[in-house]
């Protein structure tokens, strides 16, 4: 499967004072494919060091001289290492802290060698208090499942993708093609972007006698997402104590239901004192299992600055998986998927697109907006930033709904722009720009033409 992050990658190759790497995310999301094709796509060879399968090739890194860790490298795998025309992949990273030290001394040392390093569990030794990163000689990127432009891709629908890139509000969406991308919205929902689950789709294709459409069998897809949760549940040993792990897991069955809540302790377990809560949460975020949507008073940029850290909301890592988890029965998956859990699913998939579309060398970050006043209590689900503009975005999973926290906000603010997201095509009434959701992807591009 293609993955836009290539092309980020390939820009690191060309640069002449490149840093090495570290690709970050969560288990499954592709990293080590990723890096795999890369490697044989654009270098005449790939030596991959795996220190999860190869625990003995830590030894090599016990000096952090890189001439001396090539030499071991190479011998003990037999493997030229040509600086310039063979990429070093430093896989299951996590596992040799010593290796993410020696990065450092590749950059100042080797500058011309292509180093990357990976790992699903990298977050737990970069944020350990004992840990020092090799801070201005490595350059981290991020990775998540995949987009919903990158899901078109590899369904074949690139004409699609380039539709929604070369669209903007000169000329009316045919509602033909509206309602087609509606579909593929649906479609994406139930599938998620975890490139196994879509993997398990495509192979599942079936020919259906006197049809012209292709077919897929969506329970293949839901083998391989509950083998996922399975193996998510499965690591809590790797970066918990065996205490914490039943928080853990109480946490890991809450969190898709309360997509689109403000996040209570209590939900979770009213029996359960907030602090053990409060350090699972911590653990599935460093794990890349959830993310955090912080309140901010958006009233001035950067966001962060007027940030919230006690009033927040989650998402869940894939909104495939968060489908799964939820229960929701199969034959919703291609009705209107987007109408169920009170529209938690839909603001799931915004914000995934939302974090899938910020740079792949920046953290991602998310914002919404609330006022909890008796009198007047309102919310606005996401906030985001557009040059220096603060644009807020309200998403309405129906095809009506009335705007009333985002015209208080925008009045409060003054702000000229508020974007509202549903399944109604692209428009724009001279203050609020409507987005069709499989558009969100293009909210920056026709923000910046308005």
């Amino acid at each position: 499967m293609d993955r836009d992050i290539e092309k980020d990658l390939l820009y690191w190759k060309q640069q002449t004072n490149h840093l090495p790497i570290l690709l970050r995310g969560a288990r499954q999301v592709g990293k080590s494919y990723v890096v795999e094709k890369f490697g044989r796509d654009h270098f005449n060879n790939i030596l991959i060091v795996n220190f999860e399968l190869q625990p003995e090739l830590g030894s090599c890194f016990e000096t952090l001289n890189p001439h001396d860790v090539l030499q071991k490298l190479s011998l003990l795998m037999h493997h030229k290492i040509e600086p310039g025309k063979t990429l070093l992949f430093l896989d299951e990273i996590q596992d040799c802290p010593n290796a993410i030290r020696a990065l450092r001394y590749f950059k100042e040392q080797l500058p011309e060698l292509h180093v990357i390093g990976a790992g699903s569990l990298l977050e737990f030794t970069l944020n350990d208090a004992n840990f020092r990163m090799p801070v201005g000689r490595v350059q981290s990127f991020y990775l998540k499942p995949l987009s919903f432009k990158e899901y078109l891709i590899a369904m074949g629908y690139r004409d699609l993708r380039e539709f929604i890139e070369q669209e903007d509000l000169k000329k009316p969406i045919a509602d033909t093609v509206h309602q087609a991308l509606l579909k593929q919205v649906r479609n994406y929902m139930g599938l998620g972007g975890m490139p196994s689950v879509l993997k398990a789709y495509l192979s599942s294709e079936v020919n259906a006698l006197g049809s012209l459409s292709r077919h897929y069998d969506f329970n293949q897809c839901r083998l391989q997402q509950a083998i996922l949760l399975n193996n998510y549940r499965q690591d809590f040993g790797k970066y918990s104590k065996h205490t914490q792990i039943k928080y853990l897991q109480r946490v890991f069955e809450k969190t898709p239901g309360m997509v689109g809540d403000h996040f209570k302790y209590s939900k979770v377990d009213p029996d359960v004192r907030s602090q053990y809560i409060r350090a699972a949460l911590e653990l599935l975020q460093h794990a890349g299992l959830m993310y955090y949507v912080y309140s901010t008073a958006a009233s001035g940029i950067p966001l962060i600055t007027l940030m919230n850290e006690k009033k927040f909301k989650i998402l869940f890592l894939d909104v495939g998986l968060m489908v799964y988890a939820s229960r929701i029965e199969a034959e919703l998956l291609l009705d209107n998927i987007i109408l169920v859990n009170r529209g938690a699913i839909a603001e799931q998939f915004v914000g995934q697109e939302l974090l899938a579309y910020t740079p792949h060398y920046e953290e991602a970050r998310l914002y919404f907006w609330c006022r909890e006043k008796k009198s007047s209590m309102a919310e606005v689900d996401f906030i985001i930033t557009v040059g220096s503009e603060i644009i807020p975005i309200e998403v309405k999973a129906g095809s009506t709904g009335q705007l009333k926290s985002l015209h208080l906000l925008m009045n409060e603010r003054k702000m000229k722009l508020g974007i509202r997201v549903s399944q109604q095509p692209l428009n724009f009434d001279g203050r609020i720009l409507s987005v069709p959701i499989y558009m969100v992807s293009e909210i920056p591009r026709l923000v910046g033409a308005i």
